[in-house]
């Protein structure tokens, strides 16, 4: 299956079109029936070399639930993180604020297109920087861009995508058992056929000594990348 990038409804709507609120709760729940909380706590666990006050940054963050979810899975292991959470829209509520503060886990908000904000000098690396259904959003030209500034940016680079393969496309098909508006099921598919496979990310990653990566299927329907900065 090629790799095709369309535009996904969701994108388009306004964030307060009734359709854009349930598709992105219908996310909640397609985010926790792929499992990707789990995958991306996992690999943070296993990426941090100092799990005290980690900075992370989440691009593409949406209204910051998927990183809550995450950060209560590492709450243990890393308490304190400094977090950014960056997306054109802020989308951030109140409640998934105070939800943050009560893991003593300090989230700010940015407003801003991922390559404007990339563009920006950074005074130190970030421990991590995270995307959860992000990057199939941009064509091989626009995440080869994305990602060689990413890489100047941090130390760890971990995405967890759709994995493009019949069985993802098959599973899309079953999105309206759990709930899932038009939406949500129509961008589900563009998101599978714009997904990943094999080595298509670690291709687009800057050649350079010390990047230690790790692309694999990460079950029936994500594809994780991991890129580790190791000197």
């Amino acid at each position: 299956m090629d790799r095709r990038v369309e535009p996904e409804l969701l994108d388009e709507l306004p964030a307060a079109d009734p359709r854009a609120v349930q598709s992105r709760r219908d996310l909640r729940r397609v985010n926790a029936w792929m499992g990707n909380t789990r995958i991306m706590a996992h690999a943070l666990r296993s990426a941090f070399d100092r799990p005290s006050r980690p900075r992370l940054v989440e691009l593409g963050a949406g209204d910051g639930t998927f990183l809550l979810r995450v950060a209560q899975r590492l709450a243990r292991d890393c308490g304190g993180a400094t977090t950014l959470l960056l997306d054109k829209k802020d989308l951030l509520g109140p409640d998934t604020r105070h939800s943050f503060q009560r893991l003593a886990w300090n989230a700010e908000t940015v407003a801003s297109d991922v390559f404007d904000w990339l563009r920006q000098p950074v005074a130190e690396p970030w421990d991590a920087m995270i995307a959860n259904l992000f990057l199939h959003h941009f064509s091989e030209a626009q995440l080869t861009r994305l990602l060689s500034q990413a890489a100047q940016r941090t130390r760890t680079f971990i995405a967890v995508e759709p994995r493009r393969w019949v069985w993802s496309l098959l599973g899309c098909r079953l999105l309206w058992l759990i709930g899932c508006n038009a939406v949500t099921r129509h961008d589900a598919v563009v998101s599978v056929r714009a997904g990943f496979t094999g080595q298509e990310l670690s291709r687009l990653w800057p050649a350079e000594r010390g990047w230690l990566l790790q692309e694999c299927p990460a079950n029936l329907t994500s594809h994780l990348f991991i890129a580790q900065w190791r000197p």
